[in-house]
């Protein structure tokens, strides 16, 4: 909770005495100006909080004082609407103090992809996706295949899909990581309890002003279509693969019968891998002292457990055990999600930089 309130009142009147200096360089103002702002709507919000705290302890008063039944049932009734106000304005006052992480609003690439564990991967890959696709549809979310490579029993070696909708990176961030299965395969014959392993990776959907990537710096590569798709994708070389030279970073894309098409899908993938990874890394460097890398989302981070024989699944970055498994494997993430996306409020208000130097 933050009670630095003097402190900030204090830089809120240095930056303003700053801003009316005409000597203010131009690139610093607009930064004391932008501080200024978030710092005027922070104090503003906490003003209405204190006042609705006001307005809550004088009902509350008058709400003791009277000996009138219709009274009594009236300031109750005043009082927890109050109450309920003062709840969606300190929420308010948390989005403020701590906003919401970058790229929260962006649609997804979710990549799927089989780990240890060969065809018994493959299919915990192809049940994930089912997962993901379940509670796409619940949040009411778009759901597109881009690539897929399957295998003979029907799992998948890799399969890439774009999520679009109200704040899914936001939602899905935390998914990214190394799943763990634990269950008796379909191909087992003596009943054994295997454990395989999955590598799921969130990326928020780049924008044209996120990553500008040199033409000069491709190789594509047009080859012919396999799989599904009907007759006309294994006659003509619609699939394409494109190279990012500098980062070594490959994308494919076969989807679509049109080869332009699966260009621009191809393109969009490769985007968003290098804003993830640029992000990554920046995260990397500013955690570095601040030891924070817990829930990261780093791809070799073993993230959750699903046990099939005890029907539970175990979030390791929440920490968070549920015994409906199967429940969960129908899209119920709710808990989880949340649970989450509490761990990473608390990680925001942990690092705080309201009061830190513009």
């Amino acid at each position: 909770m933050f009670d630095q309130w003097d402190e900030l009142q204090q830089l809120y009147d240095t930056l303003n005495q700053e801003l009316v200096s005409q000597d203010l360089e131009g690139s610093r103002r607009v930064k004391v100006q932008k501080k200024a702002a978030l710092i005027s709507s922070v104090l503003e919000k906490k003003a209405e909080i204190d006042q609705m705290q006001a307005m809550i302890v004088d009902t509350k008063d008058q709400a003791k004082q009277t000996t009138d039944p219709e009274l009594s049932a009236m300031f109750a009734e005043e009082s927890e609407s109050l109450e309920k106000g003062l709840v969606v304005l300190q929420n308010e006052l948390d989005d403020l103090l701590y906003p919401a992480e970058e790229f929260a609003d962006r649609a997804i690439f979710l990549e799927i992809r089989a780990g240890a564990g060969g065809k018994e991967a493959a299919l915990f890959a192809a049940d994930l996706l089912k997962m993901y696709i379940y509670y796409a549809a619940k949040r009411g979310w778009r759901f597109e295949m881009v690539s897929e490579s399957y295998t003979d029993l029907g799992g998948f070696k890799e399969v890439i899909v774009n999520i679009t909708g109200k704040k899914v990176f936001g939602a899905l961030r935390h998914e990214s990581g190394v799943h763990r299965v634990q269950r008796v395969p379909e191909t087992e014959t003596q009943g054994r309890v295997h454990t395989s392993t999955a590598t799921v990776v969130v990326l928020p959907e780049a924008q044209e002003i996120d990553v500008t990537i040199n033409p000069s710096d491709l190789r594509v590569d047009y080859f012919r279509s396999s799989g599904a798709g009907g007759q006309h994708v294994n006659t003509t070389d619609s699939a394409v693969r494109i190279t990012h030279i500098p980062t070594g970073t490959v994308v494919s894309c076969q989807d679509e019968r049109s080869q332009h098409k699966n260009k621009a899908t191809a393109m969009k993938v490769l985007s968003s891998r290098i804003l993830a990874a640029n992000q990554e890394k920046l995260l990397k460097e500013q955690s570095r002292d601040r030891k924070l890398l817990i829930g990261s989302g780093d791809r070799s981070e073993k993230i959750r457990t699903y046990n099939y024989p005890q029907n539970r699944v175990t979030d390791h970055q929440a920490d968070i055990t549920l015994k409906k498994l199967d429940m969960v494997m129908l899209g119920e993430l709710d808990e989880i999600i949340d649970a989450l996306q509490m761990l990473a409020r608390q990680n925001r208000q942990s690092e705080s930089s309201l009061l830190e130097p513009v």
